[in-house]
């Protein structure tokens, strides 16, 4: 038989912002469900770039990604949320009675008398490197969640965008060498970012392809060709970051009733999407002047959690009282 929850809050997304938004319901005094499509709670963060450094959170100058979601965890630890990872919200029931009823993939029940949607971008598919077929697992990798697995190594990054000059920032002190291929002579990163790499030693191929991939087993070596000359270089690899971005898909949550806007949910002030007892946060979620950031992702958060107060017990109030003064309940 299909398994149920019960909730006062269900957050969808176990990301940075999913994980505040669970300790805000615990402060409030209510138990979340916390589920996510991933096996680990962080989202992007830990699936992506949990080495690299993150510089716009309020109160850090500098925290690496994995510290950052290490702390959030420990953070709602005290309120004892559950976690349902590896779990795809498929279906979402709602009516202004309540309650939301979320069914996932692994055919269980989550009934709760809120909902906030913090799925960041949804699922995410990297973009394929099309010299790179096969290569997968055997050199070739899209995210670089641990830098001492490079240490030592001879990569090749191919991409042009801030992930990939931030992990050559990164790889660059660990690596044997580190070389950057991009099909332009202009990069997408940050232009401080780009110097900083140049400064480092690393090898900047502008103009280039890669033309072929070499190895006996795993990779070895890798081919690159000159989009103006045609003449081809080769250079030595044990490792390929194909730094090529990625594709988002909300997937279900497409198929809710939600309103839309470029895959991004539309949400007011209070982060009510257009659903009865549904909020949503952080990247997710769009309205105007937004502005995609971690730190304003916390705050939508909160906005979202304290929003939702009245729907979930009709007494309380949504200011949550201050945090030096103990639970708002």
């Amino acid at each position: 038989m299909a398994a149920t929850y019960t909730c006062d809050l269900l957050i969808v997304g176990a990301g940075p912002v999913g994980l505040y938004a669970a300790y805000y319901a615990g402060f409030r005094g209510w138990h979340s469900v916390i589920m996510d499509t991933l096996p680990e709670a962080g989202g992007q963060i830990t699936a992506m770039y949990p080495e690299k450094d993150i510089f716009d959170v309020a109160g850090f100058p500098s925290v690496k990604g994995r510290v950052l979601v290490d702390a959030l965890v420990e953070q709602v630890a005290p309120y004892e949320p559950t976690y349902l990872l590896d779990h795809q919200a498929l279906s979402l029931e709602t009516s202004e009675e309540g309650p939301v009823t979320v069914t996932t993939t692994e055919d269980i029940s989550v009934e709760a008398k809120a909902v906030v949607i913090t799925g960041g971008i949804g699922s995410f598919t990297p973009r394929a490197l099309p010299a790179a077929e096969g290569w997968a697992g055997h050199g070739l990798v899209y995210f670089v969640p641990r830098l001492d697995e490079h240490a030592g190594k001879d990569v090749v990054i191919v991409g042009g965008g801030d992930s990939a000059f931030d992990w050559a920032y990164m790889l660059q002190p660990v690596a044997k060498s580190v070389s950057l291929v991009h099909r332009r002579d202009a990069f997408r990163a940050h232009a401080s970012m780009v110097d900083q790499v140049r400064e480092m030693g690393v090898t900047l191929h502008t103009s280039c392809e890669v033309d072929e991939i070499r190895g006996s087993g795993q990779v070895e070596e890798v081919v690159i060709r000159s989009k103006t000359s045609g003449e081809t270089r080769t250079l030595p690899a044990q490792t390929v970051v194909a730094a090529l971005g990625f594709i988002a898909n909300i997937g279900p949550m497409a198929d809710w009733g939600l309103e839309l806007e470029h895959r991004r949910i539309v949400v007011g002030t209070t982060m009510q999407t257009n659903l009865p007892r549904v909020f949503g946060a952080g990247d997710i979620v769009t309205y105007p002047g937004k502005v995609p950031l971690i730190s304003v992702g916390f705050g939508e958060g909160a906005i979202a959690v304290n929003n939702a107060a009245p729907v979930i017990d009709p007494a309380s109030h949504v200011f949550p009282g201050h945090s030096s003064g103990g639970s708002a309940e």
